[in-house]
């Protein structure tokens, strides 16, 4: 009989920031995976839990992901833990989740904090759309994409920046963003959580201790109108790659295209299938 993968959300700072369930489960598996088996050990000495624990994180998330499934088919029970929150979200655990998925392993969610889902709910920035970006990226044309997806979107945006490159983040969204409100929300959960709100221009006026971790917050912009005549503006394959790196399939692509320009879907379509 198969091991199940429990996907086990661990506390974002506050160690009493973790559930009953969680604590079970890392009491009860035979195998805890962590991103820092050095940092996940001072979780498990608070509650003294003693578990073996494996390294499973960026650097050798591919190797050990065939070494913990392999564990699972033999029936032994793991949970995925990462440093802090959620596993997945910016931290490893897709790869073994993905593995597991194709050999059946049943995967059980264990709830718990989300360092974005706090940070969004405190911002009192609309909370019924929006957007995680995650990190953006460091190569210039990919950096330039995402900031112009920024510029546009109507929805509330997330990002997540470290300390030493947040400077450079909010100059980058400096020239995208106007006087849209933004929101840093710094250390949640620790002694020196904070809230800093103004404008990108305000913040780096602001900013006078770069340490810990960063949650950004950005308003969606108000003008619509303005912004469908900006994709309109755009070519048609610039406005598929808009949309398909917004993580789209080919078919909601077609029918996104069409709504903007107000044309027939089969239209937008057949424009693509010619091209071929």
């Amino acid at each position: 009989m198969k091991g199940n993968l429990y996907v086990v959300a661990t506390p974002i700072g506050n160690l009493e920031d973790i559930t009953i369930r969680a604590l079970s489960v890392l009491k009860e598996v035979d195998l805890i995976a962590a991103e820092d088996t050095r940092h996940t050990l001072k979780l498990l000495n608070h509650y003294e839990i003693t578990k073996p624990l494996i390294s499973y994180h960026r650097h050798n998330e591919e190797t050990k992901k065939d070494v913990l499934v392999e564990k699972l088919k033999k029936g032994e029970n793991i949970a995925l833990v990462s440093d802090a929150g959620t596993p997945g979200i910016c931290d490893p655990g897709e790869g073994i989740i993905r593995e597991a998925i194709k050999e059946n392993i049943k995967i059980i969610p264990i709830p718990g904090a989300c360092a974005f889902v706090n940070a969004l709910i405190c911002s009192g920035m609309d909370t019924k759309e929006f957007i995680f970006l995650g990190f953006l990226p460091l190569n210039k044309k990919l950096r330039k994409q995402k900031l112009e997806e920024i510029r546009i979107s109507t929805k509330t945006l997330i990002i997540y920046e470290a300390p030493h490159k947040l400077e450079n983040t909010l100059r980058d969204l400096c020239k995208v963003l106007e006087n849209r409100k933004i929101v840093l929300a710094k250390e949640l959960t620790k002694i020196h959580e904070e809230f800093i709100r103004g404008t990108a221009q305000e913040l780096l006026n602001k900013l006078d201790n770069l340490k810990g971790e960063f949650i950004i917050i950005i308003e969606g912009t108000s003008s619509i109108d303005e912004n469908k005549d900006e994709l309109n503006n755009l070519s048609l394959d610039e406005h598929y790659k808009l949309y398909e790196e917004k993580g789209y399939d080919k078919k909601e692509i077609i029918k996104k295209i069409a709504k903007d320009r107000n044309v027939s879907k089969n239209e937008i379509y057949m424009f693509f299938v010619d091209k071929k």
